[in-house]
């Protein structure tokens, strides 16, 4: 038997559809309230902003491009490119999409949801680096999250809209890959891969697929 949806699973369905199809910044309380037809008090008895739903976002989009480093890896693509492609993709995105970029830039803003980010990607990066950092702490690998952090943030935001997409993914990259202390020819070798690839089309595409991830394990949420 179906799980009865409730009003926080609702409130959560149609607020990450929102976020995702027309951005975080667009989108508010009251329009989720008037789609579902309920007070802002029902809404609020589950979260106090829609920050807090930007949050589960955050977390499921964490565990989703872990889970696409995982299957490239399957694939015989090693962690460290895996991880690249997950940069590139967002970048691209967000050059591609308005939506995809507020959304993304959304959740390095939020202190919830960038502690997601940090706590997430710490992890990711002891596992993916530790061949170049056998020696480091978890503590050093959480302060290397940080700087990290900050690197893709600025990467994304793309204030500077003379620099090309391809310089600022290959400049973030290569930044965060010297961070960790992997070797000058690997990094040059993972950067190539990267931008070898139609980085514009696959962008959209895995925000596309990201969206359908998202509405799948809404469901069950």
């Amino acid at each position: 038997m179906a799980k009865k949806e409730t009003t926080k699973d609702k409130i959560i369905r149609v607020s990450t559809r929102m976020f995702l199809d027309y951005g975080y910044s667009a989108s508010s309380v009251k329009m989720v309230c008037d789609e579902l037809g309920i007070s802002k008090g029902n809404y609020t008895f589950y979260f106090h902003s829609k920050d807090d739903i930007l949050a589960v976002l955050t977390d499921l989009l964490c565990k989703y491009q872990w889970k696409m480093i995982k299957e490239e890896a399957d694939d015989g693509i090693s962690s460290l490119l895996a991880l690249c492609f997950e940069l590139m993709t967002m970048a691209a995105a967000c050059e591609e999409s308005e939506v995809a970029k507020d959304f993304f830039i959304s959740t390095y803003q939020s202190p919830k949801c960038l502690e997601i980010i940090h706590n997430n990607d710490t992890a990711r990066a002891k596992e993916v680096f530790a061949q170049y950092c056998p020696d480091w702490t978890d503590e050093q690998f959480r302060e290397a999250e940080i700087l990290v952090a900050g690197i893709e943030h600025a990467t994304l935001n793309a204030i500077d809209k003379t620099i090309p997409l391809e310089t600022r993914i290959s400049g973030a990259l290569n930044a965060i890959m010297t961070i960790y202390n992997v070797p000058e020819e690997i990094r040059r070798i993972k950067i190539d891969k990267v931008l070898a690839m139609d980085y514009r089309s696959i962008g959209k595409r895995i925000f596309n697929e990201f969206k359908e991830y998202v509405e799948q394990k809404s469901e069950v949420l």
